[in-house]
Formats: structure tokens, sequence, C-alpha cells
């Protein structure tokens, strides 16, 4: 779904563990770590998309994870000149995203790659939350840290709730 002004409706999806870290995915083939994304479909709301793309990038479903919350609002980025698709249309020049926080419940053996057919990530790792802004894409560290920012609270409040 593209929006009138070209940006792509999408979820991020942070989750953390009960020590507050947070889990951070390898695309196949690349070196690129981020977190898990995706479109938001026509019929779609964002949280149903949320637990669709959940289950599709890592093998969970709703009863693994808790939601501890989301961005009260759209965080957009605009893609780089290059990376714009110009002989697609509707033409997208970035995405508009809903962030959820998401703490893991289940063990880590849940999370799988192989469920989907065309899986995104090959490995995945918990880091510390200051972590994935550096180690994204350049052009998604500002929304990784706005995200981060607004949800961070509720990860610390998490962590400690776990003591």
């Amino acid at each position: 779904m593209i929006d009138a002004d070209g940006f792509r409706a999408n979820v991020g999806i942070i989750i953390a563990n009960d020590k507050g870290r947070l889990l951070i995915a390898k695309r196949i083939g690349q070196d690129a770590w981020q977190f898990p994304q995706g479109g938001i479909g026509q019929e779609e709301t964002p949280e149903v998309a949320m637990y669709r793309e959940l289950h599709e990038e890592l093998g969970l479903h709703p009863d693994d994870v808790q939601c501890l919350g989301r961005t009260g609002r759209w965080l957009r980025y605009r893609l780089p000149k290059r990376f714009i698709r110009r002989n697609k249309k509707p033409l997208c020049i970035g995405q508009k995203q809903i962030w959820f926080l998401l703490r893991l419940r289940s063990d880590e053996s849940a999370i799988r790659f192989d469920l989907h057919e065309t899986p995104e990530f090959e490995s995945w790792q918990w880091v510390d939350p200051s972590e994935p802004p550096e180690r994204v894409i350049y052009f998604k560290r500002d929304v990784y840290r706005r995200a981060l920012e607004e949800l961070e609270p509720l990860i610390a409040a998490e962590s400690v709730r776990s003591i």
C-alpha cells in the first residue's frame, strides 16, 4: 500500500528478551542486519500485518510474544535515489512505519527461518539497544533511533520487571 505521497505502509518489529536485549537478524547472503519488518496489505491493520510478518520472517506465533507497545505515529524514511524503482507504479519513495515492541515469551528455539518459502534471514542475535541503529543500512538509521527512543522506556521497564 503506497500512499499519495509515495510512502509504502510498513510495520517494524522490535523483539526484546527478559534482559532488555533486542533481536536483530541477518539477511540471507548479505552482511546486512535489521529488525524484522514488512508491508501492510490492503485489508490489514498494522497489528494484523505485524503478526503475519512475525510468523513469515521468524516463525513466531502471537502466543510466543507479548506486545508491550507501539509507536504513536508513522515514522518515515526516504529511499536514496539509486534505490527508487522509477519503472514501478505507483512510485515508492520511502516507507512509513508503525513500530511494535514485543517481548519473547517462548524459548528461543521457537525462532525459525525455514517456515516460509523465501526466508529473508539466515541468523539472528541478541544485542544491546544501542547497536541496531549503527548496524542497519544508513538510510534507516534515523527511523531506528526514533522508534527506539519512543519505545525504550518500555524496554527498560520490562527488563526491570523480569529481575
